[in-house]
């Protein structure tokens, strides 16, 4: 079933109507991802297989910040799963070092595909998870959603 989504999540969901093979063909490389999710986030590499590597920037505060991580779930036409973390902390706490997950899942609906991202994995941050859920939460929108839904349908 892919990787356990904790319970502070971040969730954004979707509905495109194409099929599930259709929807999944847009995460075949990092051309593809870019061409959607690059909305606030720059998407430098991505090799998408268990094992591979990640890598993105954003900006934050005026400065280009770099995070990345590896693909821990590669499920053809089902799931993506990646582990991130900031590349280099700029604040005195933990929040900037605490790894956490970005789950893609599509699950067949109604003759298209509901398409989902999580954000998750804050509970390894302790006491801070909570703080860290609430900023998550006021910086996804469904933008890079709505990008993905307008290149497929317009297909």
């Amino acid at each position: 079933m892919g990787l356990q989504i904790g319970t502070l999540a971040v969730r954004r969901s979707i509905f495109i109507r194409a099929n599930p093979e259709r929807v999944w063909q847009e995460f075949a490389s990092a051309d593809r991802i870019a061409a959607w999710l690059d909305r606030g986030h720059t998407l430098h590499s991505i090799d998408p297989r268990p094992g591979g590597e990640v890598d993105f920037s954003v900006e934050v505060d005026g400065k280009r910040r770099f995070f990345g991580g590896s693909v821990v779930v590669y499920d053809r036409e089902c799931e993506m799963s990646f582990q991130i973390a900031w590349r280099e902390p700029w604040e005195a706490d933990f929040s900037t070092a605490t790894p956490s997950f970005w789950t893609f899942r599509l699950t067949p609906l109604y003759g298209g595909t509901q398409v989902e991202i999580f954000h998750h994995g804050f509970e390894q941050a302790g006491a801070l998870a909570a703080d860290l859920l609430e900023g998550y939460e006021e910086g996804w929108d469904i933008k890079h959603l709505k990008a993905l839904r307008g290149l497929i349908e317009a297909s």
